[in-house]
């Protein structure tokens, strides 16, 4: 069977499911760098589904999700629409915000 791109239903369904448990201060950080939904660009890999699900942004950096991978990522990017970066990583929304909000609090 061919891969076939997410939808943005199931995106949401994701990050629904993702953020009903957070912390506090994980809730904090997501309200603040939390973004609707948007399809962005990514050569190769990204090209045949018409890009990746983009789902935050912080600084020159974004959370992604890789539906051939199945799984969030961060990445950098210089221009907007275009993710700079491809991750193969299989992490959960939540990882990527615990992680995130480590680095941000010095406790990673």
């Amino acid at each position: 069977m061919d891969w076939l791109p997410i939808s943005e239903e199931t995106i949401w369904d994701m990050i629904n499911e993702a953020t009903i448990d957070i912390s506090a201060a994980e809730r904090r950080l997501w309200e603040h760098i939390s973004i609707l939904p948007e399809k962005w660009k990514q050569e190769p890999y990204g090209t045949q589904g018409g890009g990746f699900w983009i789902v935050g942004l912080i600084g020159r950096n974004v959370i992604w999700y890789n539906d051939i991978e199945d799984g969030f990522n961060l990445s950098r990017y210089t221009t907007y629409g275009e993710i700079g970066e491809y991750w193969c990583n299989q992490d959960s929304l939540l990882t990527v915000l615990t992680g995130l909000n480590r680095m941000i609090v010095g406790d990673a």
